[in-house]
């Protein structure tokens, strides 16, 4: 048994021991579900750096670390982040609390995946590939609920909020939530996403997306949990003809943080651009991979991620964009720019395009550097302190991908968490 398989074993005992009471467990379609993604866990194991989209990214402390199942029962009082709008859905260790969630007036269906698992018979599991992603397999063989969204033709679903917070209870726990959002032609909906909490834990969700024809879906996630936690996050989205998919991320908190995206452009003229900023201090690690594939004429596709790495930490930032033949007139872009902030932080860039059609638009490129000496000895010479000054340009550099953002309280609320990142990082200096 290989060391990967080794650090599975403890979650295929426990999916072995819950299978019988784990949500859908008499549902035969869900338990086949299920049962295969165990399969396909158990021949993989944790992904090791030997796999080259996991190259840089060592998931040996969660594959030898004995996490627990969350507690059954939390108590009430459970710390949430000021609200941003009037609709918010809240889960605790993965589990919907409609005692903390505001959902009344929401002009579509908004739930507990646990509450609704014969509407999503269809559609749940159409998308993730735990076949090839063991990540995805870990969480479908142990989800436990999640968030069911289901807009309606032409709804405008205005703004809600997606809470997720860790609750520590002293010893290492891990949850797997499962969101299933679907959006029908020519719907609209922003969704502003936080992970917060601590303890020492792994939290493993798996979102599949689904934009219908002339669709919009901004996505912004705020990844802020405490630096004991483990986040590993996978995205998949499809995106019809004329739809949009527009993903911000701030990934700032954990001890590490792997923000995986898989998202098809489907139809011709959909749009799909995938921006971010993520910053790692001493001892974190950061990684951003995205896979897009323009899979139909007339696409159009954006990406920009920022990274800032202080003390000894470590970024990475993988992305590869896929033409099929079928897609021309692509247009493609994608930069990951980098800052070090010390002589011990490291950063990984990987940008890939791999193109078969003939007609297209598409470039990449990456940049690494410190801070500018001569913009610093500008900002020196007007009598700004050195803390300062490199506070000044820092800022400049993460507020510059904010600039893409349009929806006005998503925008302040990533603002405010790239503020309160390089404010910890102030008070540690």
């Amino acid at each position: 048994m290989t060391a990967a398989q080794t650090g599975a074993a403890g979650f295929l005992a426990r999916y072995e021991g819950l299978k019988d009471h784990l949500p859908g467990a008499r549902k035969p379609w869900l338990n086949q579900l299920r049962a295969d993604a165990a399969v396909h866990f158990a021949a993989r194991g944790f992904p090791t750096r030997r796999v080259e989209q996991w190259k840089y990214t060592d998931l040996a402390p969660v594959a030898q670390a004995a996490f627990a199942e969350p507690l059954t029962s939390v108590d009430g009082t459970v710390r949430l982040p000021a609200p941003l709008a009037p609709h918010r859905a809240v889960f605790v260790d993965g589990r919907f609390r409609p005692d903390l969630s505001s959902l009344e007036g929401l002009p579509f269906r908004a739930l507990g995946l646990a509450n609704d698992l014969a509407e999503a018979e269809p559609h749940l599991g159409a998308l993730a590939k735990p076949e090839s992603e063991p990540l995805a397999a870990l969480n479908t063989m142990l989800f436990e609920d999640g968030l069911f969204l289901d807009l309606p033709e032409g709804v405008d679903g205005g703004l809600l909020e997606l809470v997720s917070v860790a609750v520590d209870p002293g010893r290492p726990f891990a949850f797997h939530p499962r969101h299933l959002i679907r959006l029908g032609a020519r719907a609209r909906l922003t969704l502003i996403e936080t992970a917060a909490g601590g303890g020492h834990c792994l939290h493993n969700p798996v979102f599949e997306i689904e934009v219908a024809e002339g669709a919009s879906l901004t996505h912004g996630r705020m990844l802020q949990e405490a630096a004991t936690v483990f986040h590993l996050s996978t995205i998949y989205a499809r995106i019809a003809a004329e739809g949009t998919y527009d993903n911000f991320t701030v990934a700032a908190g954990p001890r590490l943080t792997r923000n995986e995206i898989h998202a098809a452009l489907v139809g011709p003229k959909a749009a799909c651009h995938m921006n971010g900023a993520q910053m790692a201090g001493e001892g974190q690690h950061v990684d951003t991979t995205t896979a897009l594939d323009h899979a139909a004429p007339d696409c159009a596709s954006r990406q920009t991620y920022k990274t800032v790495l202080a003390g000894r930490s470590r970024g990475v930032f993988q992305g590869r964009i896929h033409v099929h033949r079928v897609a021309q007139r692509t247009d493609g872009y994608q930069m990951n720019q980098a800052l070090l902030l010390s002589e011990e932080a490291e950063i990984d860039s990987k940008p890939q395009l791999e193109i078969y059609a003939d007609d297209v638009k598409c470039s990449h490129g990456a940049t690494v550097g410190a801070l500018d000496a001569d913009s610093l000895f500008y900002l020196r010479s007007r009598g700004i302190p050195e803390a300062q000054a490199k506070a000044m340009l820092v800022e400049a550099f993460l507020h510059e991908a904010v600039e893409t953002v349009t929806d006005e309280t998503l925008k302040g609320a990533l603002t405010r968490a790239l503020d309160a990142w390089w404010a910890r990082q102030g008070a540690a200096a």
